[in-house]
């Protein structure tokens, strides 16, 4: 059984159709990449993937179960996350704050959630120990928003991880980050998920040194259909591919 299997994904907006037919599996252990052009449909399929809009059509099932209708806070608890991004949503909290808002979600304990935040010891505990997998330990009292670029996506990633999920989703885990920058979140990403134990990452991403570096499989979107499902060399060997995702040929 894959750990996550989508299977004739449609997802129509009105007339548009974002998502034609879409089937994936993700197993234990994969890092997929899904790539393709502006429009191709990639943020609406992290989207059904995880429940924050339903498929016109189609169905997605995580450890067997069907997500239908599953909501967040479920989702969570089974065991699915997706970054976050609550540096935009809280950018006046702390980095300790911010770890500990996923780590109350976690626990289903959000109508306390200030309360929890400056009383619970074991909370602050536990945002030190995810602060500390991702280079942020000396940082726990600096509020999000002072953060340089590449240490608030790492917020953001690390607060989706604080949920101990067993997939992460993560949509664009390093834009805005300088290039010099973005192989280093990477590295602090993969790191921390092999601490935590995470089984299997999906991302959306368009720098391609990226894609190529890290995936062990990419998943190219091209109007909203899937082009191409394969490993990274299969991709590069591909030149209707190449041409067609990427507009230009590797270098």
């Amino acid at each position: 059984m894959a750990l996550l299997e989508a299977e004739g994904l449609r997802k129509l907006y009105g007339d548009f159709q974002a998502l034609d037919g879409v089937s994936l599996r993700v197993e234990d252990g994969e890092f997929v990449s899904i790539i393709g052009p502006n429009g191709a449909g990639k943020t609406t399929l992290v989207n059904v993937l995880t429940g924050l809009v339903p498929p016109t059509a189609g169905t997605v099932r995580f450890k067997g179960r069907d997500l239908a209708g599953i909501g967040r806070v479920e989702l969570a608890r089974l065991g699915m996350a997706r970054s976050f991004q609550l540096v935009s949503i809280f950018p006046g909290l702390t980095v300790g704050e911010t770890l500990a808002v996923a780590i109350v979600a976690r626990q289903g304990h959000g109508r306390r959630l200030f309360a929890s935040l400056a009383g619970d010891a074991s909370l602050r505990e536990e945002a030190a120990e995810v602060a500390r997998l991702f280079g942020l330990a000396d940082k726990l009292e600096r509020t999000a928003r002072t953060l340089p670029q590449g240490d608030k996506k790492l917020l953001d990633v690390a607060s989706a991880f604080a949920l101990r999920p067993e997939i992460i989703l993560l949509d664009e885990p390093t834009s805005g980050v300088s290039t010099r920058d973005k192989s280093a979140v990477m590295e602090v990403l993969v790191a921390a998920a092999r601490r935590i134990g995470i089984k299997a990452i999906i991302q959306v991403e368009h720098d391609m040194d990226i894609v190529f570096g890290y995936s062990s499989r990419i998943i190219a979107l091209h109007e909203g259909r899937v082009l191409a499902d394969t490993t990274p060399s299969g991709i590069q060997s591909d030149p209707t591919v190449v041409a067609t995702v990427l507009g230009k040929p590797l270098r």
